[in-house]
């Protein structure tokens, strides 16, 4: 019952009062000419996954507020909103998210557009009717290609300093950025803001555990290399 109040609450028109959560999460989903159609969809069935693993649901209904709002956008050249904001208080919330996810088609496609994706990403969480006590783009992507749009450093530091926090998960593969530069690249130039990270995977099983690995730590705020990280994750049974 809880999550349906909340969900009429989120549907309210903009004079409604400002819903309360713990955290507002954009979910920034590389879509762009590299990532094939299986790919596409391999990565969405991740979030899907990860979304209503019972440990992340767990950390969810265990914050602060016991809630937590989530969008997810899909970037290439342009960017689309594959999934609107949505509050996910428990199991039955966090699967009708991952329920909505698995089934539009391709959002966006085309070359890429970084720095547009996370002026975006902001734009999402400034316009919405909800009041989060922290603020995280959770953005994912195989390359640091920049062809439209503003500089990339140039958008992170708008996002950074609107009091937003980028945190990174670069998919290694075989491309002209190679799997050692890729990481460091997002640390410099997109990562920023309170307790930002980079967390690395391949695709396959290592991209879905890294997903859920990643959302347990933006959920609770912290980092991979805090030591509270480390007894949360082995607390909730996922392996690093």
């Amino acid at each position: 019952m809880r999550h349906f109040i909340l969900a009429l609450l989120l549907a309210a028109p903009v004079s409604a009062q400002e819903i309360e959560t713990d955290l507002e999460l954009v979910l920034l989903a590389d879509a762009s000419g590299s990532i094939d159609a299986d790919e596409l969809l391999f990565q969405r069935q991740s979030y899907a996954t990860a979304i209503t693993d019972p440990a992340v649901v767990s950390a969810i209904e265990n914050t602060l507020y016991g809630s937590i709002a989530v969008t997810y956008v899909e970037w290439a050249a342009t960017q689309a909103t594959v999934v609107d904001w949505t509050l996910i208080a428990d199991m039955e919330s966090a699967t009708a998210f991952a329920e909505a996810l698995i089934g539009p088609p391709r959002q966006a496609s085309g070359r890429n557009a970084i720095g547009a994706a996370l002026l975006y990403g902001k734009d999402q969480i400034e316009s919405n009717d909800i009041n989060g006590f922290r603020r995280v783009i959770d953005f994912s992507g195989d390359t640091m290609a920049n062809s439209f749009g503003p500089p990339i450093t140039v958008a992170r530091d708008q996002v950074v300093a609107a009091g937003i926090t980028i945190n990174a998960l670069p998919i290694l593969r075989n491309t002209q950025w190679q799997t050692d530069d890729l990481p460091a690249a997002y640390e410099v130039n997109i990562i920023g803001g309170p307790n930002a990270f980079v967390m690395p995977a391949r695709s396959g099983p290592e991209f879905t555990d890294a997903v859920r690995r990643k959302l347990i730590l933006e959920i609770a705020g912290t980092t991979p290399q805090s030591d509270y990280a480390s007894l949360l994750l082995q607390t909730l049974q996922i392996s690093q």
